[in-house]
C-alpha cells in the first residue's frame, strides 16, 4: 500500500480533543488514508457518511444525548462527505464538547458548504488539512526514484488519482470515468447551477489554457455565458479542488501586470481527460503548460505536506516578459522557471533582476526536479 505523506501528520494529532478534518477532491484517497491510521482496525468505529439521507436527517434534529447513544461504546466517529450535511459544524461540535474522548475524523469533498458550516462552530476545535492526489514523493517512497523518474511522461498524461495508479492499462477508462462522474456531482448538486453543458465547455476552455494567462471576457464569448457566470464557475471548481488560481506578483513596478491571473488543474491527468488529449511529450504542443501545471502541483503538495506556509505568485510585464513562479516564505523570494527541455537556455529577465535583485533564481526541468517536490 503507498503510504500518504499526510499519515504522520494526522497520527500526531489524534487523542488531542480536537475534531481532525480532511478535505480535498472526491477519489484522492481520504477514507483509505484514515484506515491507514495506527491501531485503527482494533478501534471501534461508528462510520457515517453524508451522502446518506438518513445521516443527513441524524445531524439536523442531534442533542448531545441522542449523539451519546448513537456513538455508545465507539472509540472513533467517521463522518465521510460532510459537506453534504446541512449546519453539520454543531453536529460536530455537540461531539468535540460533549463527548470529548472519542476521536471525531471528518471529510470533505467541497470547501464550498463546509467551511462555511465549520468554521465558526469548530474555531479551536478541529485540525484541517488538505489531501491531494497521490504525489511525485510519495511514489519515490513506493517504489524508488529511478522507477518514478522513469515514469515521468506516464504521470505527465494520466496523473496522480490512486485508481489511476493502481490500475496501470486501464488509465484512459478510469479518467473518462472520474470526469464523468465525481468531477461534476458536488458543483452541480448545488440549486445554484443549472447548466452543465456551460460547465463542461468552461472546464475544456480551460483545459486548452493551461499555463497561460485566463481572460474571464474571452472565457465569456468562446462559452456562451456571462462572466459574472464564469467567474461565479470558476469559484465553485476552485471550492470542489479541481482547480486553483495564482495572482500576478507586483509591487507597483511599471508594466507589471496585476490583476491576472492563471488557472490550473489539482491533475494532469484530469486535464488531459477534459480535452480527451493522451498524447506523448514529443508530440504535444502544450507540453510547456502541462509541464507547468505538473510542477505548480507537486510543489503545493510537498509545501503543504511539510507545513511551509509559501506565497505563490507568476510574474508577467506589459511586455510579455514572464517568470513562472515566485515564492516568498520568511522575507526570501525565489523566482522559478519551468522546461521540459533539460538543455533550454534560459536567463532570468534583467526587468526582473534588477526590480527584485534580493530573489533567487533556478530552472526546474526533468533533470534536477527532485530537490523541487520534495525528494
Amino acid at each position: 500500500m503507498i503510504q500518504r505523506k499526510l499519515l504522520s501528520v494526522l497520527q500526531s494529532k489524534l487523542n488531542k480533543k480536537k475534531a481532525i478534518i480532511v478535505i480535498g477532491a472526491r477519489q484522492v484517497g481520504k477514507t483509505t488514508l484514515l484506515k491507514q491510521l495506527p491501531g485503527f482496525s482494533k478501534k471501534k468505529i461508528l462510520w457515517l457518511n453524508g451522502d446518506e439521507a438518513d445521516t443527513r436527517v441524524l445531524f439536523q434534529t442531534a442533542s448531545v444525548t441522542q449523539l451519546k447513544k448513537l456513538i455508545g461504546k465507539n472509540e472513533i466517529v467517521i463522518v465521510d462527505e460532510a459537506q453534504r450535511i446541512k449546519n453539520i459544524g454543531v453536529g460536530l461540535k455537540l461531539i468535540t464538547d460533549g463527548i470529548p474522548e472519542v476521536q471525531l475524523l471528518v471529510t470533505g469533498s467541497s470547501s464550498l458548504e463546509l467551511n462555511n458550516t465549520i468554521n465558526e462552530p469548530l474555531t479551536g476545535r478541529k485540525w484541517e488539512y488538505q489531501l491531494y492526489p497521490l504525489s511525485f514523493a510519495e511514489m519515490v517512497d513506493h517504489h524508488g526514484l529511478l522507477e518514478e523518474k522513469r515514469l515521468i511522461s506516464h504521470r505527465l498524461l494520466y496523473g496522480y488519482f490512486p485508481d489511476v495508479i493502481n490500475h496501470p492499462g486501464e488509465e484512459r477508462e478510469i479518467l473518462t470515468q472520474l470526469t464523468d462522474s465525481f468531477l461534476y456531482k458536488d458543483v452541480l448538486s448545488l440549486d445554484s447551477l443549472k447548466k452543465p453543458i456551460a460547465l463542461q465547455n468552461l472546464l475544456r476552455a480551460l483545459a486548452f489554457q493551461v499555463g497561460a494567462q485566463v481572460s474571464y471576457n474571452e472565457l465569456s464569448q468562446v462559452c456562451g455565458m456571462d462572466v459574472k457566470t464564469v467567474e461565479k464557475y470558476i469559484g465553485l471548481l476552485e471550492q470542489t479542488y479541481v482547480l486553483f488560481r495564482m495572482s500576478s506578483y507586483h509591487r507597483n513596478l511599471r508594466g507589471e501586470l496585476s490583476k491576472s491571473k492563471k488557472i490550473y488543474f489539482y491533475d494532469t491527468g484530469v486535464r488531459n481527460a477534459l480535452i480527451n488529449n493522451f498524447n506523448t511529450p514529443e508530440f504535444r504542443q502544450d507540453i510547456g503548460g502541462l509541464w507547468e501545471n505538473f510542477l505548480v502541483v507537486e510543489r503545493m503538495k510537498h509545501l503543504a505536506y511539510s507545513g511551509r506556509r509559501v506565497n505563490s505568485w507568476f510574474w508577467r510585464t506589459v511586455g510579455q516578459q514572464e517568470i513562472d513562479l515566485i515564492e516568498e516564505e520568511n522575507g526570501a523570494m525565489r523566482a522559478f522557471e519551468f522546461k521540459w527541455n533539460s538543455k533550454a537556455k534560459v536567463k532570468l529577465t534583467p526587468t526582473f533582476a534588477n526590480a527584485y535583485p534580493e530573489s533567487s533564481f533556478e530552472v526546474i526541468h526533468p533533470g534536477n526536479m527532485e530537490e523541487f517536490v520534495g525528494v
